[in-house]
């Protein structure tokens, strides 16, 4: 099986981050979860997956990596984030030069419950899928099914609700296409109607009507990106509850509590 370089985005999420109400005067990645910050533990499920090679960390400042662990870890790489978790990504990308050395796995800083077996689900049905970029997502019947009190947000299609997992397989180099495609969305975030024409009226009319499968939209979407898309359903809950507020931060920690 092929190795996977990790890119780990780990930059500030803007200005208004609820998280650094929590513990004032910590970088949002290192904030402490169970007695260990997020990022760490993330590094940790990273180094510990026998599918992954060199590891990657973006972030805005390499003062905030202030933890003895990755410190002693001369193996991290260390990419200075930009002003946006689609440009980080981007530049990462042409940066680690994914083309040359093999496909690139990006996940994030606040995934506190990733761990070596999700990791290993992934990658192995990204791979059998022979896609171009794999995207994890866990079904909403899945997450309410185990932590009903967690809310999450979902993309909803004919079949059901959809949440992200935070993991990304970057497997060919015609993946970059989609970071150049997110990189547009985020510039059009105030301007909607041209990110709809870029799938084509009848897709958004479709997605809204609640008329689209998950499957065809996926199809659609790779024809406007330019590379195949598709979708690997994660059966783990936790694969899509990442630490974006404070009721994210409590219930993470009482699901490691009884994990540990």
């Amino acid at each position: 099986m092929e190795s996977y370089r990790a890119l780990v985005l780990a930059g500030r999420r803007g200005t208004q981050d609820p998280l650094d109400e929590l513990q004032p005067g910590t970088h949002p990645a290192m904030i402490d979860v169970g007695g260990v910050p997020m990022l760490v533990r993330v590094v940790r499920s990273l180094r510990e997956s026998e599918r992954i090679g060199r590891i990657a960390i973006s972030i805005d400042t390499t003062s905030a990596l202030t933890n003895a662990e990755l410190e002693a870890d001369d193996q991290l790489l260390h990419h200075q984030s930009l002003d946006s978790p689609s440009r980080s990504v981007q530049d990462a990308l042409a940066e680690l030069g994914s083309d040359r050395q093999g496909p690139v796995l990006v996940t994030t800083a606040d995934h506190a419950l990733l761990t070596p077996e999700i990791i290993a689900e992934f990658l192995e049905r990204a791979d059998a899928l022979g896609t171009d970029l794999a995207v994890g997502v866990v079904e909403e019947s899945v997450i309410r099914g185990a932590y009903p009190e967690t809310t999450r947000t979902y993309l909803r299609f004919r079949e059901g609700g959809y949440s992200g997992a935070n993991l990304f397989a970057f497997r060919t180099p015609l993946a970059a296409r989609a970071a150049e495609f997110w990189v547009n969305a985020e510039q059009f975030r105030k301007q909607p109607w041209r990110l709809a024409r870029a799938f084509g009226p009848v897709s958004l009319l479709l997605f809204v009507l609640r008329r689209l499968s998950f499957d065809a939209a996926l199809v659609r979407g790779s024809a406007a990106i330019g590379c195949r898309v598709d979708a690997v359903r994660l059966p783990f809950a936790e694969a899509a509850i990442d630490v974006d507020r404070p009721a994210d931060l409590a219930l993470v920690s009482k699901i490691l509590a009884a994990r540990e």
